[in-house]
């Protein structure tokens, strides 16, 4: 692939304060769910900010060794809810990724090896988060985005 040429993947995605989490996973792994239970959170204020980028499908698009996301403009502001279909929402149109979420994960443990912890794509090294086949999916993401403060 040509430097600046993107991909559409099957992923869903989700603006969290400055940077995207991209939810990668097997069809049925809870992409969509994962990426609601995101925006439920910045509406309840335990996440700053969380804005929907795409759901089902993202362009990925490479520029100056970062990653960017896009919603294919078929399905921008789209997101499908489980038991109650299609919905709209408002949605940012393009956003810096800063995590990967594998979701079903193999290589994922209670300590996972620091080779699972980035991942590659399109050229730039990403910090990835796995989540193992089952798991709860928010909590683990909440912690890896919301720094724990000691008391």
């Amino acid at each position: 692939m040509a430097a600046g040429e993107g991909a559409t993947v099957h992923a869903s995605s989700v603006l969290v304060g400055r940077s995207a989490v991209l939810i990668r996973g097997p069809s049925g792994s809870g992409k969509s769910r994962l990426a609601f239970a995101l925006l439920e959170s910045g509406h309840s204020g335990l996440l700053p900010l969380a804005r929907l980028v795409a759901d089902d499908r993202v362009r990925l698009i490479p520029a100056h060794g970062r990653l960017l996301a896009a919603a294919p403009d078929s399905i921008r502001g789209q997101i499908e809810v489980r038991a109650l279909g299609i919905r709209g929402v408002e949605c940012e149109p393009l956003a810096l990724v800063g995590l990967v979420v594998d979701l079903a994960a193999t290589d994922a443990g209670r300590l996972p090896k620091e080779a699972a912890r980035t991942t590659e794509l399109l050229g730039v090294i990403l910090s990835r988060l796995p989540i193992g086949p089952g798991e709860p999916a928010l909590p683990l993401v909440l912690a890896a985005l919301v720094p724990l403060t000691a008391t």
